[in-house]
């Protein structure tokens, strides 16, 4: 019995000196730039993205022009989402940004959703912007953050999700989740 309790001592003993040497976790995204193209020309495979020799970078990889103007809300929710991410600014490339502009209509909303892995900043304006009464701009912590909107995801789904589920869920009758179920499909 003596035997098999010093073995036990040192093999915790062993554990606990391994274990103090282990280190685990995500990589920083974050480095100088790394400026992305759609090909690879002898470059480096970074966050999805190969990245430009740094001798040919130049300023137009870090514009995007055109976010000063609006963009035409639809009739559905009354606001438009105009997106700039690394597809649209390639320096944005291992950054962990992306930007987003939202023009509202009259009474328009931008529908409850989330992001994946991504925060979200939103700035909103109240003023006549053009011809929308509102505007807002946002930051988002990822440079391709995208978007799961949570009406299209919920009573959009395919296959649906049983329509007595949701009347409990939401706390409706089983009749407004399958007329809401019905506006949703695609």
């Amino acid at each position: 019995m003596k035997s098999l309790s010093c073995h036990v001592v040192a093999l915790l003993s062993i554990l606990a000196i391994t274990l103090s040497l282990t280190n685990a976790s995500d990589p920083s995204p974050l480095q100088d730039f790394c400026v992305a193209i759609d090909t690879p020309a002898d470059g480096v495979f970074v966050n999805g993205k190969f990245c430009k020799d740094p001798k040919f970078v130049t300023v137009d990889d870090f514009f995007k022009s055109g976010l000063n103007k609006a963009g035409t809300p639809n009739e559905k929710t009354g606001s438009v989402v105009t997106l700039v991410n690394v597809n649209q600014i390639p320096g944005l490339n291992t950054l962990g940004i992306s930007i987003v502009r939202i023009d509202y209509a009259v009474n328009g909303q931008n529908p409850p959703h989330t992001h994946p892995r991504a925060s979200e900043g939103l700035v909103h304006f109240q003023a006549n912007v053009g011809k929308y009464p509102a505007v807002a701009f946002a930051g988002l912590s990822s440079q391709n953050p995208g978007a799961i909107v949570i009406a299209d995801t919920v009573f959009g789904s395919n296959p649906p999700i049983q329509p007595n589920v949701l009347a409990k869920a939401f706390q409706l009758d089983t009749r407004t989740v399958m007329d809401l179920q019905a506006k949703f499909k695609k």
